[in-house]
């Protein structure tokens, strides 16, 4: 390693890295180190800098602060400027303590042993690293926390009496995504959805729960395969909602893992089970060239057995101390983000958030939370949601094409699927969650109210089993409460107009006319 204890940082730019800033100013904290230490690395979502003028500025990428919060020209100043104002990045400081190696960061704790930032610094460089510096264990001084709850969602934590530090990150070095506490998050997290969706339930009969519950885990099951382009056969779409109403009961294992890839593919004669093998990408292949045109490279094969026992460390020890919607968000797609499988990665990654809102009470009385069927309803969402990443990791993994039409990785990248920001990936699917509860939940159970109702008067009006009442239901919601002239010459002809008139003042007054 070189000599990185005195980096060459930038000054004034109006522009970072080929983008424009929104005014002239110096990039500080981890724009600064990413800079100055030629970081391959996808940026924080936001980066800031130090204006010119005596204003706060904030615009789409960037924050600018006044000169007066500018931090000290050093690698120290930079690093706590980053701890202070912008929480935690561990890709960055992860590749950035590769960069440095131990000696800046002993020299750092050597000149304040009992600072806060230097503390938490030391503890971050023996956890990423796994790598013990040449320090004496700090003298006594009050335990800081290492995630500063004011800014990122952490858990409770160990104490480490070495840093003295409280070790409250939400995962460990194999998995360990971080969310930041938005506004938008904080208002989510103080509804306590899991709480309305009992009650919610709570309000339907068992025997219409009952059938309320089992319309729900087809249409989620159905709804998975659609987000995937597929119409899957009814056989498959069925084993697949048995699976999900079982979220929540097994701790998320790799053997677990591949028991729902088998399931989710069914016929595997065409696709090869188990962690991939050989490298992956989302996205399509020159039309002339069959070379690939990824909008997203998944982990390499090596790393996948690690990121899966730090994805089953996540649900086992981390996820039951967060919030639900958080945990769910940051399980699921660090999987679907890792892409472990060859195929069934997508179903997968939405079966992760039915198994942790389950575990945090979303699914009561054997009901399947439909988390599917709200993203399929918003799906282009969903899917600018996934890029959100994506296009930031893409431009920093360094590739080639396979004769096969793969890709071959050809650099350490496993850091960017152990830890990534997974704010936008929290705030989407608490929508989808404060959706489901408030709306589809209720929706659907005074539908199946309704229709039993509806079912009861036309029993008394006319006598049919109970799939040509189903057939006349059809017929009247396509049709605006009205049976068409088809309908009455060909399936309910048997019907008087004295019948039918009542059929559909049946169905106005369930379902409106």
């Amino acid at each position: 390693m070189g000599d990185h204890s005195q980096p060459c940082f930038s000054g004034a730019v109006t522009v970072f890295r080929e983008q424009m800033l929104p005014e002239r100013a110096v990039p500080a904290g981890y724009a600064a180190l990413i800079d100055a230490f030629g970081l391959r690395v996808p940026w924080p979502r936001t980066l800031w800098g130090i204006g010119e003028h005596h204003r706060v500025r904030t615009a789409p990428g960037w924050r600018l602060l006044t000169p007066r919060h500018a931090p000290a020209p050093t690698l120290e100043g930079r690093l706590t400027f980053a701890l202070k104002y912008e929480g935690l990045d561990l890709a960055v400081l992860k590749r950035l303590f590769t960069a440095t190696g131990p000696k800046p960061v002993e020299a750092l704790v050597r000149a304040k042993p009992k600072g806060s930032y230097a503390r938490r610094l030391w503890f971050l460089y023996e956890w990423l690293m796994g790598e013990r510096l040449d320090l004496a264990d700090a003298g006594k001084s009050d335990y800081v926390p290492v995630v500063d709850e004011e800014q990122q969602w952490a858990v409770r934590g160990q104490p480490s009496p070495r840093h003295r530090v409280r070790n409250n990150l939400p995962g460990t070095p194999a998995f360990c995504p971080l969310v930041f506490r938005t506004k938008l998050l904080e208002e989510f997290a103080s509804m306590d959805l899991a709480a309305r969706a009992q009650s919610v339930v709570a309000a339907v009969p068992h025997d219409l729960l009952a059938r309320t519950a089992a319309f729900l885990l087809l249409k989620d099951s159905r709804s998975s395969y659609a987000i995937e382009g597929e119409r899957a056969p009814q056989d498959r779409i069925q084993r697949w909602g048995r699976a999900i109403g079982e979220a929540g009961r097994r701790a998320v294992t790799l053997e677990e893992l591949l028991r729902l890839q088998r399931i989710v593919i069914g016929d595997a004669r065409f696709v090869r089970l188990g962690l991939r093998r050989e490298g992956g990408f989302a996205g399509e292949h020159d039309r002339e060239s069959r070379l690939p045109l990824p909008d997203h490279i998944s982990a390499v094969p090596a790393d996948l057995t690690s990121l899966i026992e730090g994805m089953a460390a996540f649900d086992s020890s981390y996820a039951p101390e967060l919030d639900g919607v958080i945990a769910a968000a940051a399980l699921a797609f660090g999987f679907v983000y890792a892409h472990p499988f060859v195929d069934g990665n997508g179903r997968v990654h939405r079966y992760l958030i039915h198994h942790v809102l389950a575990r945090h009470g979303y699914s009561p009385a054997g009901v399947v939370f439909p988390v599917s069927a709200a993203i399929l309803e918003r799906v282009e969402e969903y899917r600018a949601v996934l890029e959100d990443y994506s296009k930031r990791l893409l431009p920093v993994i360094q590739w080639e094409p396979t004769p096969d039409g793969n890709v071959r990785v050809l650099e350490e990248t496993g850091d960017f699927y152990r830890y990534f920001d997974a704010t936008p990936h929290a705030e989407f699917l608490y929508t989808c969650v404060r959706k489901t509860i408030e709306e589809d939940l209720p929706r659907e159970a005074e539908f199946r109210r309704r229709y039993d109702r509806f079912r009861e008067r036309i029993t008394r009006i006319v006598d049919m089993p109970a799939a040509t009442m189903d057939l006349l239901f059809g017929f009247l919601q396509q049709n605006g409460g009205r049976l068409s002239g088809r309908a009455r010459a060909k399936e309910f002809r048997a019907l008087t107009e004295g019948e039918t008139a009542a059929v559909e003042e049946a169905y106005a007054d369930q379902f409106g006319g």
